[in-house]
């Protein structure tokens, strides 16, 4: 069976880099070119590719505002753009990250490089859309939503009895929320949750570990085979993370902090155990993280040893 071909718009005004990156990738995927932002609107619009390959300097517009409105348009928000560009700066790479792309390749171009990233993207696309026909995804967040986190909880909480090993719930909600989105609003919010979303996710060592976005601010964690101590370290993590994250105001001038609480339960499940209890354990917990002043991680366990 031949393999698939992903349909990739190329956004470069540069001959000699779209001549780079037709012979890099044309005989594994169906390219389309755009010269200009104002061109790349367009064309994004009407063809819906799998992804696309974002210049920063362009003419009429650069590519970070293309990515703004790519972004806000319900017909291309969901597409993955990478970045390519000349300039290497942190600073560059933060902003364009910051609003949505999902990786930056400078120039100039390595071969392997570019199809690794690319490759890379195209394979987590078709994982997130198998998943996404089954309605298992929450759309602005693109984790798992409280459905799947569900069906892999049941999963996993019958395994662990088979085989006597342990599951951690996190339960995490963002601090103060409602307070920020009458504060930045409703949109500024939804970049909020997306950024809480992602600092969630790189923060596990493992694959098999799972973030899920649990209903409006709240999102849930579930980690296998994992100590008390082990779990806490990750939460922590999870909690400084997201206390690092720099949010770009929708004009880019400024930037806000969010905080996240987090509730922790921990137990080797039996038989005559109850899942809810866990989930439960996990909900007191933050509370209590919450009624200690906010921005902490609180354990049951160590609530029911205190």
């Amino acid at each position: 069976m031949a393999k698939k071909k992903y349909k990739i718009l190329i956004v470069e005004d540069s001959r000699i880099n779209q001549e780079v990156l037709l012979r890099i990738l044309k005989h594994d995927h169906n390219l389309i070119l755009a010269k200009t932002g104002t061109e790349a609107l367009e064309v994004a619009k009407k063809e819906i590719p799998d992804l696309i390959l974002l210049d920063i300097i362009l003419p009429e517009m650069d590519g970070f505002e293309v990515l703004t409105r790519l972004k806000k348009n319900d017909s291309t928000h969901s597409i993955p753009v990478i970045i390519i560009s000349g300039m290497a700066k942190p600073d560059d790479e933060v902003k364009g990250l910051s609003l949505g792309a999902v990786d930056y390749i400078t120039k100039p171009f390595h071969d392997i490089v570019v199809k690794t990233r690319i490759d890379t993207q195209l394979r987590i696309l078709k994982q997130m859309r198998m998943i996404e026909e089954i309605g298992f995804i929450d759309t602005l967040t693109n984790i798992p939503n409280r459905r799947q986190f569900d069906k892999f909880l049941v999963r996993e909480w019958n395994r662990a009895i088979r085989e006597n090993t342990s599951i951690s719930i996190m339960m995490i909600d963002v601090d103060h929320f409602k307070m920020y989105n009458d504060t930045y609003g409703h949109q500024q919010g939804d970049v909020a949750l997306q950024m809480v979303a992602d600092a969630t996710v790189t923060s596990f060592k493992r694959s098999v570990d799972i973030a899920a976005r649990w209903g409006g601010e709240e999102f849930a964690v579930l980690l296998v085979n994992t100590t008390l101590v082990g779990t806490m370290k990750v939460a922590e993590d999870i909690r400084r993370n997201v206390e690092a994250i720099s949010i770009p105001a929708a004009d880019g001038t400024s930037f806000h902090n969010v905080t996240i609480s987090i509730g922790v339960a921990h137990m080797v499940p039996k038989k005559d155990y109850s899942m809810s209890d866990l989930i439960r354990q996990a909900d007191e917990a933050l509370y209590k993280a919450k009624d200690l002043g906010r921005n902490q991680v609180c354990s049951a366990n160590m609530m029911k040893d205190s």
